[in-house]
């Protein structure tokens, strides 16, 4: 096996734009914009020396908060050629989460945009840092956020405080081209270079700190488990703000040559119009986007013979779309990735030669310099193939560490190196790994464990259920019982009588749901994932019980 790579990603960019100079890099259909590699790297350049001219350096703290728009994945790799770190912002959060992450993150620097469905993003950032009105751009002094400094606002019209977008590419102007190339020569591969906040599915946000070579070798892994070229055009309706975005993504793109398509804002009518203008041989998605994708009424308009492969992720991957994506939409090479925030994300992934039951039924294996092994949750004792207990992986991929928390980084890494991912896997005599489920999502009933993908997997089977998801509510009797939270196809009516009618006989008594829920949507964060939480606290509402 090869060794990793072990370059910065302003180096990586550089390499591949030699390489493929005039190939196109990134292409927005809904914008009309177009960037050949040579033109990307040199606004990334332009943009890089802007954001030193106005003080910004390596190891600074520059967070955005955008959806995915242009500005975004230019910022990404602008940050990376001067060593500044990237912090994510979800772009769901509101006034108290984002003054968590400006605060613990000890951001000198925002990058934002108007508003996002709805809700203005800069009346939140004025609310929290009022300064802001009478402030010469650059010079903010905040009571609130003592360490942010600059506020960048992209966008045309000026804004109290505020350095416009095009202020940095006209600042880029007042740099020279060999001041950034002596910066780019300071910075190390092993140098922090992304920080990503967990997505708070439980508890407190921790801000991810991530390498170039953790990013870098995780990008370029998941790219081969596609057989990616320069010769492929991914579409990217995933937000940057999470890894499927910004490293299986975009930083894919830049590892390979190939082209970016991204979507601003997911919409499966502007996903399925940009696979067939832009003909995209690849399509990454969450399930619950394949399923939007799949159930659009205008589905068969659209050419997507391209389509080739693609990735299927953030949250388990229902074995009927699955089927589905290969049969109907044509992805006959579409793989499952399986990782978290903590690991680049990604740790086990399936290959395009893999048969379809091992796509269907596993996360794949792990990639190369990634090491796996399942633990018993007590002991912490490795255990035999085929025996359920925690995913525990070790390699390139881990992250350096959570920022500002030592304690919670010593919990999470151990003494050996190993990060305990909180999830329950098998793996098979073959190395495929199967996740189970989570460690806290696991329904204890009346003494029997209760694995909620095990039941969602079954009910799928369903021809009227669209969706579902399968958690533990608390029971006098029981400690807990079963609830599963049902989306139906359109046009469709189901009961709990008829869903427990239908688990008789197939699946064991005490894992058949006692409660059934018809719900429309489920309580998601903006990278995807269901927030059982939610869903859990909803539903004891609901049923009235504690």
């Amino acid at each position: 096996m090869s060794e990793p790579i072990n370059v910065t990603i302003g180096t990586l960019m550089d390499e591949t734009t030699e390489k493929f100079p005039d190939r196109e890099a990134v292409v927005y259909p809904e914008l009309g914009l177009r960037y050949t590699f040579r033109e990307f790297q040199a606004l990334c350049n332009t943009v890089a020396r802007g954001l030193m001219d106005i003080g910004i350096e390596k190891g600074n703290n520059v967070a955005i908060w955008a959806t995915n728009v242009p500005e975004w994945v230019t910022a990404q790799f602008a940050t990376a050629k001067i060593g500044a770190i990237l912090v994510t912002v979800n772009t769901s959060y509101r006034v108290h989460e984002l003054e968590y992450l400006l605060r613990q993150s000890e951001s000198t620097t925002i990058i934002l945009i108007e508003s996002f469905r709805g809700v203005s993003y800069l009346d939140m950032i004025y609310e929290l840092c009022p300064e802001l009105y009478h402030s010469e751009p650059g010079r903010l002094q905040s009571k609130r956020l003592p360490h942010l400094k600059n506020a960048i606002f992209i966008g045309n019209e000026r804004k109290p405080g505020m350095y416009l977008w095009t202020d940095l590419i006209e600042r880029g102007g007042h740099v020279p081209d060999d001041k950034l190339a002596e910066v780019q020569k300071t910075l190390q591969a092993d140098d922090v270079i992304n920080m990503q906040y967990t997505s708070g599915t439980t508890g407190f946000p921790k801000g991810v700190m991530l390498s170039h070579k953790n990013i870098v070798n995780n990008a370029a892994n998941v790219a081969a488990c596609q057989n990616i070229t320069e010769q492929d055009r991914i579409c990217i309706p995933v937000p940057f703000f999470h890894c499927f975005g910004c490293v299986m993504g975009t930083l894919a793109c830049i590892a390979t040559g190939a082209t970016m398509v991204p979507i601003v804002s997911f919409d499966p009518l502007l996903v399925l119009q940009a696979v067939q203008d832009e003909k995209c041989t690849a399509l990454y998605g969450v399930p619950t986007m394949f399923i939007a994708e799949l159930n659009h009424p205008d589905f068969t308009r659209f050419d997507l013979r391209t389509l080739r492969t693609g990735i299927m992720a953030g949250s388990p991957c229902p074995i009927e779309v699955m089927k589905k994506v290969v049969d109907v939409m044509g992805i006959k090479e579409i793989t499952i990735a399986y990782g978290q925030t903590e690991s680049s994300p990604v740790i086990t992934q399936t290959r395009p030669n893999d048969t379809l039951e091992q796509r269907v039924s596993s996360v794949g294996r792990v990639l190369p310099h990634v090491e796996a092994k399942i633990v018993d949750p007590g002991t912490g004792e490795e255990l035999p193939v085929g025996e359920q207990g925690e995913l525990c992986t070790r390699g390139v991929h881990v992250m350096k560490g959570y920022y500002n928390m030592p304690e919670q980084t010593a919990q999470a890494i151990d003494h050996e190196g190993w990060l305990h991912t909180g999830d329950l896997a098998t793996v098979d005599e073959q190395g495929y790994y199967k996740i189970t489920g989570r460690l806290k999502d696991m329904i204890v009933r009346g003494g029997e464990n209760v694995y909620p993908r095990e039941i969602e997997e079954f009910l799928y089977t369903y021809d009227k259920i669209l969706d579902v998801q399968v958690i533990g509510v608390p029971d006098d009797k029981y400690g807990e019982e079963i609830l599963a939270c049902v989306k139906v196809k359109e046009g469709e009516t189901v009961t709990t009588e008829e869903i427990r009618a239908y688990c008789e006989g197939k699946i064991a008594r005490f894992k058949i749901p006692r409660y059934v829920q018809i719900v429309d949507d489920y309580p998601m964060t903006a990278s995807g994932k269901i927030q059982k939480f939610r869903l859990r606290e909803e539903a004891e509402k609901k049923l009235g019980i504690r």
